[in-house]
């Protein structure tokens, strides 16, 4: 069409409008080629023989006959890899495990052969003799006195536990005790402001495991070329961290190793460690000299995945007649499980919940992490903030009855503004808190529903309904726990305005790669079919730390607003002197160079850039753009603004609880978030929805069952996840506090949604029945007890670290 031809064109916005995801047609068609679907040339198929016990000593290891098999090409044990280095975020395990097993999930040897039907046959033959250990099954037993040690020290010769040396290894090392981890913030004067206190209430809490339950299972495949260089296809969340780990390892340099994120079917933070399974394929593979593919069975997933960690937990508030917060003080102890994995580490986010949601003059935290022989934790969606946030908002609703003030009307009074600055030093830009709580009380008649459920407690029929409100805070725009928290964008426009968006983002199923297309079109004002984002190969994408942290939109779209800025400007530039007009008074719509303030197209964007590409001196449109946000370490007493924006959510659920039976019924959510900004609405309400339903099956379903070690339900036929029928209404609204740091003002949201519905849960079950419960998961048997004060209340004595 000839530009004279061409009607004004309108300014046009993207931001705010529902858009598809742009994976959604290959994958609701069935075109998706997950990892379960790639098949390498020359490919062999790779199973791990786990540990029959739970804690033993490895007398032998008999592979004579599985080498013996026809099909089986490697068989390894730690006796074959005498290179292995401790892995895991504590250094703590080697991938194979030689001399100990200290759980069920434990690598004792692989086999790479054939088929996948003769490797598991292969592993049938392997004879492994133990020579039984004693079984730390909790962690109260792990720090009685006396307790069997999980990671032993060596001892000198008159048997006490040798010196060590900082930072040694723990798996060549060993322990004096069964610590992994402690954990110590505070600040405030607690005992003057327990002092000035009228209420104190204490309770403890049990919090239990629950797993991922991603779709696709965990998986990589791994391959040297005649060089020596590594290719990994895996599913990993931090591809980036994962090639100079993996390089580490090997002694190779990182540019010898490459990765390649095949579409990954879920993660929920679950796939951002380095675990054995992936170092085995890398051994078999180097051993083979050809390509090894691993791929985990369902229960397999359920059995060496990592989970949620189980915590107990106790909680002492105060406030003011008047209901005002004076102090919380808490102490925390983690079941570690095994090995230290990322799970480890939840409590930096818990104590931020601990000190900064509402205003909290005084806190003292403390955290002691210990090893079991338990499967161990990694890193969830919240990462520790579900099991913080579940024991202040009851506190919040106890505190509240205990000076006879509404709920929403204590929280309301401690609820932070815009500008505040809390005592562990986190700095809120931008925060729609109260409007989250009375927005979300309003649409769900949360006051009056509230005060009804309380008078018709005693009315006729089993079937009690309630009402419970809670709020959260949660990192909306990374967290700065790595030297860098930044992303790299590379952008490039073709002879045809067509975006070729090169992000470091991994899209894990959150929807980025719809997102950072809308951030960019809205830059360049294109349709949003003109953009290919390539993301999954870290031979071409620049560096990004990975998808945690809720921080990919971020940060990762920061970077590609800053790279397609830097586009426009270039493409205005060659506008303006081309047509003989100044660059401010041009700008970018519906595919056209126009004149701002009219709309009057100027130049096809694609003529431009096959004119810029064909001219005497040929130019290409090709930016980059690398984003650093200005979070802050914290320091050594965990203080500091570690986070670029944070968001909050008040989340109000509705329950029936059947007081005959125990069966609670969620039958509503009302959910309103503070996003910054809202991008791409119904990708938010996927995320929130999404969540929600994670949230529902924490507080009234799920329940991975380990005793002694062993895990008792390793399958969707026991592991009760939530279903569509038990899905509740929900209503979801939105508040856009609008980040003056956010791409476009948004901030993260992917862990809010499914952090406070066991609390709100909780809530209600109190409203309906008068009945508080201080454990999870909220079963039919659980209920049922505790509506007849037969059940036991959580308790942990141990108010100080020994």
């Amino acid at each position: 069409m000839n530009v004279a031809e061409k009607p004004v064109i309108a300014a046009a916005s993207l931001i705010g409008q529902r858009i598809q995801k742009k994976d959604a047609p290959e994958k609701a068609a069935g075109k998706t080629r997950y990892i379960q679907d790639m098949v390498v040339p020359g490919m062999l198929h790779a199973k791990i023989l786990r540990s029959s016990r739970v804690h033993a000593k490895i007398k032998s290891i008999d592979t004579s006959a599985a080498k013996a098999l026809p099909g089986v090409h490697v068989v390894l044990t730690a006796a074959d890899v005498p290179d292995q280095q401790p892995i895991g975020v504590a250094r703590d395990h080697l991938p194979l495990k030689g001399e100990r097993v200290r759980s069920l999930r434990d690598e004792i040897a692989a086999v790479a052969a054939d088929s996948d039907e003769i490797a598991e046959a292969a592993l049938k033959l392997i004879r492994v003799e133990y020579e039984d250990l004693p079984v730390i099954a909790t962690p109260e037993d792990a720090i009685k006195p006396g307790a069997p040690l999980i990671h032993p020290a060596p001892l000198d010769a008159h048997g006490r536990p040798q010196s060590l040396p900082p930072k040694t290894p723990i798996a060549f090392a060993g322990k004096a005790d069964n610590i992994a981890m402690r954990f110590d913030y505070t600040h405030g004067d607690i005992a003057q402001a327990e002092a000035e206190s009228d209420v104190v209430v204490e309770d403890s809490f049990q919090l239990h495991y629950v797993t991922h339950c991603c779709m696709g299972v965990s998986g990589v495949i791994a391959e040297f070329d005649a060089s020596g260089n590594l290719l990994m296809y895996s599913n990993t969340q931090v591809p980036f961290l994962h090639k100079r780990e993996f390089a580490e390892y090997l002694n190779i340099d990182p540019s010898r190793v490459r990765i390649i994120q095949p579409p990954i079917g879920g993660g929920f933070g679950s796939k951002l460690d380095i675990y054995p399974f992936e170092v085995i394929c890398i051994f078999l593979a180097r051993a083979a000299k050809r390509p090894v593919k691993m791929v985990f069975t369902r229960e397999e997933e359920f059995l060496a995945s990592p989970t949620r960690q189980p915590v107990l937990l106790t909680l002492r508030s105060g406030c003011r007649k008047d209901g005002t917060l004076t102090f919380r003080q808490v102490h925390t102890l983690h079941d570690n499980g095994a090995y230290t994995s990322w799970g480890a580490t939840t409590p930096f986010v818990m104590m931020q919940t601990f000190s900064s949601l509402y205003r909290v003059p005084a806190c003292d935290y403390h955290t002691t992490v210990v090893y079991t022989n338990n499967p161990y934790a990694g890193s969830f969606r919240g990462y520790g903030n579900l099991q913080a946030t579940f024991a202040i908002e009851q506190h919040m609703d106890m505190l509240a009855e205990k000076i006879g003030m509404d709920p929403l009307d204590f929280r309301m009074k401690n609820a932070q503004d815009v500008g505040e600055v809390t005592g562990q030093g986190m700095e809120f830009k931008s925060c729609g808190f109260k409007e989250c709580l009375t927005t979300a009380a309003e649409r769900s008649d949360y006051r009056k529903k509230h005060a009804d459920n309380i008078a018709n407690r005693n009315a006729r029929g089993p079937v009690k309904r309630g009402i419970g409100i809670a709020s959260m805070l949660h990192v909306g725009g990374g967290a700065k726990i790595y030297p860098s928290d930044g992303c790299g964008t590379i952008l490039k426009l073709d002879d045809f305005a067509n975006v070729t968006l090169i992000t470091g983002a991994s899209e894990i199923g959150q929807g980025s790669e719809t997102v950072l297309s809308q951030l960019v079109c809205e830059e360049l004002g294109l349709p949003i079919s003109a953009v290919t984002v390539v993301n999954n190969d870290t031979a071409i994408t620049p560096w990004d730390v990975g998808v945690h942290a809720s921080r990919t939109t971020f940060i990762a779209g920061n970077s590609a607003i800053g790279a397609a800025r830097k586009a426009k400007a270039k493409i205005l530039a060659a506008a303006a002197k081309k047509h003989g007009c100044g660059e401010a008074a041009l700008d970018l719509r519906g595919g056209f160079v126009v004149v701002a303030e009219t709309g009057e197209p100027v130049v096809e964007l694609a003529r431009l850039m096959r004119n810029l590409h064909f001219s005497d001196k040929a130019e290409l449109v090709m930016t980059t753009f690398y984003y650093e946000p200005p979070s802050v370490h914290q320091d050594k007493a965990f203080k500091g603004d570690v986070s670029a924006a944070y968001a909050w959510a008040a989340q109000v659920v509705e329950v029936e609880v059947d007081t005959e039976t125990g069966i609670v019924k969620m039958t509503k959510v009302t959910g309103t978030h503070d996003v910054g900004r809202v991008l791409n609405r119904l990708g938010l309400e996927g995320q929130i929805e999404g969540g929600v339903v994670m949230g529902q099956g924490y507080a009234l379903t799920e329940n991975l069952i380990v005793e002694n070690g062993v895990t008792r339900n390793p399958n969707f036929r026991d592991y009760k996840l939530v279903t569509a029928p038990e899905i509740p209404e929900m209503d979801i609204t939105f508040v856009e506090s609008m980040d003056g740091e956010g791409p476009q003002g948004a901030k993260g949201v992917g862990e809010a949604p499914a952090i406070c519905i066991a609390a709100a849960a909780a809530n209600a079950i109190h409203n309906a029945t008068g009945v508080r419960i201080f454990g999870l998961p909220f079963t039919p048997e659980a209920v049922y007890r505790a509506l007849r004060g037969k059940s036991d209340k959580p308790h942990w004595p141990a108010w100080k670290p020994e």
